[in-house]
Parts: structure tokens; C-alpha cells; sequence
């Protein structure tokens, strides 16, 4: 199954909202509010490859809030 790991930088004093509509989609299968370098880390999957680019791009991408993100598809996983 296609999946994304999203790195995102939310707006300062959104991200609590943002990672809240980011739980709320059906393709987010975990998230994180974090420190660092960026605010909020994201796992994205979707049953095709084209589905996930659509959530990526027309959903995550959009949220309102979300300054930056950095998409990284996944190769392999296990566990």
C-alpha cells in the first residue's frame, strides 16, 4: 500500500489546528505534533499510488495553516 511520510511546518500558533484537521482525514494514518524543525510529522497512505499523490496534494497540502511541507514517498517499510 503507497504510503508518504509528511514533514510540515504549520503557521505560528496553528499547529494544534492543523495537526486536529490533519487526525480528522481518513488517509492520515498517524500523525505527531513535535519539536524541531518542523511542527508536525504525518503518515499518509492510500490504496494506489495515485490516490496518495491526490491526498498529498489536493488534501494534506491544502489544510489550512500549513506553511511548508517535505514529502518523503516510502520505499519499503516493515513492522
Amino acid at each position: 500500500m503507497p504510503a508518504a511520510v509528511m514533514l510540515i511546518n504549520a503557521e505560528v500558533g496553528k499547529e494544534s489546528e492543523v495537526l486536529d484537521s490533519l487526525c480528522a482525514m481518513p488517509e492520515v494514518e498517524k500523525s505527531y505534533l513535535v519539536y524541531g524543525v518542523y511542527d508536525i510529522v504525518v503518515m499518509v497512505r492510500s490504496e494506489t499510488m495515485e490516490e496518495l499523490e491526490e491526498s498529498i496534494s489536493t488534501k494534506v497540502r491544502k489544510t489550512p495553516g500549513i506553511k511548508s511541507t517535505l514529502t518523503l514517498i516510502v520505499s519499503r517499510d516493515c513492522k
